[in-house]
C-alpha cells in the first residue's frame, strides 16, 4: 500500500449525523468535484499500470453509451482543477507526468488524468438505470465485467442489504439528480485490501478480526447529471488511511458509531 495511502481522511461519514445513515446525501459544489490529494502520484501510477496492463478489467462500455462518453470526456476536461497544465493537445498532471489527450480513447485518457473512477448510469428502459460505461481502477470488492450493462438491482447482487425497497430508493435518487443540483455522499469500512480489489459475486468474503484490518477505506461518491445525454455520472474518489492517521475526533466517533468490515 506504499504510495497509495492518504495521510488524512478529509471527511469521516460516521462522524457526521447527516451522513451516518443511508443515503447520507449532501449537495455538491462542482468547484470541489475533482480533487487532487497527497496520494495522487502513487494512485495515478497504479492507474497508469492498470490501464496499460489490465485494460479489459478496468475499462468497459456498452454500445449505447458512446454519446454519453463523448460528453463525459469534454465535461471532465473542462473542469480539471488547479495543478493541471495544458500545452496544445497534451496535459501535464500535478505529478509531472505529461499525457497526450486521445479523444478516440476517452475513458482510458480520463482514467489516466483524474484520481476518481468514473461510471456512467443510463436509463435501462425498465424503470431502472444501468451501468453503461466505466473506467474503474479501484473497485471495492466487485468486478466491472459482472456489472456492466446490468440494471441497479442486478448490479447489487449478492448484497444482502440491497433489498427491493432499497433499490427503489436508489432509483428515485438517480431520477432526482438534476443538472443544476449535483450530489455527493461517502461510505467507509475497515479494510486490508489493495486499491485494485476486484472480486466476483461468488467470491468468499473476508471475515478476519477487525484488529487485523489496519486501514479505513472511504469512497467519496458524486452524482452529476450530464446536460446533453442526461446520463448520471457516478464518480468515486477512494481514500485509504491508516487507523492511526484518523484525527482524535474521528477516532472517538468511530468508537461510538462503529463501521463494518469488508475487503
Amino acid at each position: 500500500m506504499d504510495g497509495v495511502v492518504q495521510s488524512r481522511l478529509p471527511f469521516a461519514p460516521w462522524a457526521d449525523a447527516r451522513t451516518r445513515r443511508l443515503p447520507g446525501i449532501l449537495p455538491l459544489d462542482m468547484a470541489d468535484w475533482l480533487r487532487v490529494d497527497d496520494a495522487y502520484a502513487g494512485q495515478m501510477a497504479l492507474r497508469d499500470r492498470l490501464i496499460a496492463e489490465r485494460e479489459d478489467a478496468v475499462v468497459g462500455q456498452v454500445s449505447r453509451a458512446a454519446q454519453a462518453i463523448e460528453e463525459l470526456y469534454e465535461f471532465t476536461l473542462a473542469r480539471l482543477p488547479e495543478g493541471f497544465v495544458w500545452a496544445g493537445d497534451s496535459v501535464t498532471r500535478p505529478d509531472g507526468v505529461r499525457l497526450t489527450l486521445d479523444p478516440a480513447r476517452p475513458l482510458q485518457t480520463l482514467g489516466r488524468l483524474v484520481q476518481q473512477d468514473l461510471c456512467l448510469m443510463q436509463e435501462h428502459g425498465t424503470g431502472e438505470h444501468m451501468l453503461s460505461a466505466a473506467v474503474l481502477c479501484f473497485p471495492a470488492g466487485w468486478t466491472l465485467a459482472e456489472k456492466l450493462g446490468r440494471p441497479l438491482m442486478r448490479m447489487h447482487r449478492p448484497v444482502e442489504d440491497y433489498t427491493p425497497d432499497m433499490g427503489r430508493r436508489v432509483q428515485r435518487l438517480l431520477d432526482a439528480v438534476r443538472v443544476e443540483t449535483p450530489l455527493w455522499r461517502a461510505n467507509a469500512h475497515h479494510s486490508r485490501a489493495p486499491l485494485f480489489n476486484p472480486l466476483t459475486e461468488d467470491a468468499p468474503k473476508d471475515t478476519v478480526a477487525q484488529g487485523a484490518m489496519p486501514f479505513i477505506r472511504s469512497e467519496r461518491q458524486c452524482l452529476i447529471r450530464l446536460p446533453v445525454s442526461r446520463a448520471v455520472l457516478f464518480s468515486i474518489h477512494t481514500y485509504v488511511v491508516r487507523l492511526e492517521d484518523l484525527t482524535a475526533e474521528q477516532a472517538s466517533a468511530l468508537a461510538e458509531f462503529p463501521i463494518h468490515r469488508a475487503l
